[in-house]
């Protein structure tokens, strides 16, 4: 194994990181804007969103912690290498790895979250829609006042 091996993968865990902290970006603007709507109107479906916020916040806290090992698993790889120490640099090179796949389970598993919490606001907005439909039949089978 030469230096450039780990080297290969410091663009790729950059971007990662880069895209975590994007996720982790999004997840605090939800947040905000929920903690405003429970603040003017309580909703039953902003109780359901907090719950999964706070477990996409774990997650991506623990994807991030992961990332940010494994690139710094795979710079000790290379410096291991550049020492001439190929046995050490392989297996933090190795280690690096496998916690990039940590990293990438947890992503996984935050976007599984992610697209739950999506479909609990689809259903609370097709719930809305349904009883304003009603409220608009009902309205539309009234007879009208002349003028």
């Amino acid at each position: 194994m030469t230096l450039t091996t780990p080297a290969l993968l410091f663009p790729a865990i950059s971007l990662l990181l880069l895209a975590y902290t994007n996720r982790f970006l999004v997840l605090a603007q939800l947040i905000r804007k929920l903690a405003e709507e429970e603040r003017s109107l309580h909703q039953a479906a902003t109780a359901r969103q907090i719950l999964l916020l706070r477990r996409r916040i774990s997650l991506t806290k623990r994807m991030q912690v992961a990332g940010v090992l494994s690139f710094l698993l795979c710079t000790l790889s290379m410096f291991a290498l550049f020492l001439s120490l190929e046995l050490l640099g392989m297996i933090l090179f190795g280690a690096s790895l496998v916690t990039l796949s940590v990293s990438l389970v947890y992503s996984l598993w935050e976007v599984t979250i992610s697209t739950n919490a999506l479909n609990v606001q689809l259903q609370d907005i097709e719930a809305l829609g349904g009883r304003q439909s009603r409220s608009g039949s009902a309205s539309r089978d009234e007879p009208k006042e002349a003028p």
